[in-house]
């Protein structure tokens, strides 16, 4: 059964609503530990340094979910994209249609800023969220490896000192 829900973009009052909601996302996922954000933190990179957007999802004015987001780039479309970093709908507000709505938003967004695409990963294990995404039309990259530094390997490699 879909509800409707309002969406709107996050202002800088919203930090700390922002971090309950990484911090409720990382629970889920079982990656609470590597949570490091702060409410400065998230302040200054997202309202100050202006390096991703969030939008928020009310219902009767309670916010029951959000996206953070960013723009990226592909150069085989020569257009830049929008990479979806989280999208959260807290628990009992699931099943109303409330993370299609905020896809529909972003997809949207995509279109009016003339970008080429929407991309986001998702974990191998979330097969709730796989068959949404499947049931929506995306299509899983399958045949590509993410690769991550930070850390004391991201030093390393900055200074020129890996193997």
């Amino acid at each position: 059964m879909q509800k409707s829900m309002n969406i709107r973009f996050a202002e800088g009052n919203d930090t700390r609503l922002i971090l309950a909601f990484i911090r409720e996302l990382a629970d889920y996922e079982n990656l609470l530990a590597e949570v490091t954000a702060t409410e400065e933190l998230l302040r200054k990179t997202i309202f100050e340094d202006r390096k991703a957007e969030v939008i928020i999802g009310e219902v009767d004015g309670e916010p029951v979910a959000f996206a953070l987001f960013f723009s990226n780039f592909s150069t085989f479309l020569g257009k830049p994209g929008l990479y979806l970093e989280d999208l959260y709908v807290k628990e009992g507000y699931r099943g109303y249609g409330f993370g299609k709505q905020l896809l529909s938003f972003l997809a949207n967004l995509v279109i009016e800023r003339d970008y080429g695409r929407l991309e986001w990963w998702c974990l191998d294990w979330n097969k709730p969220s796989i068959d949404f995404y499947k049931k929506m039309g995306a299509e899983p990259m399958d045949e590509w490896t993410v690769f991550r530094l930070t850390g004391k390997e991201l030093q390393q490699v900055a200074a020129g000192n890996s193997d």
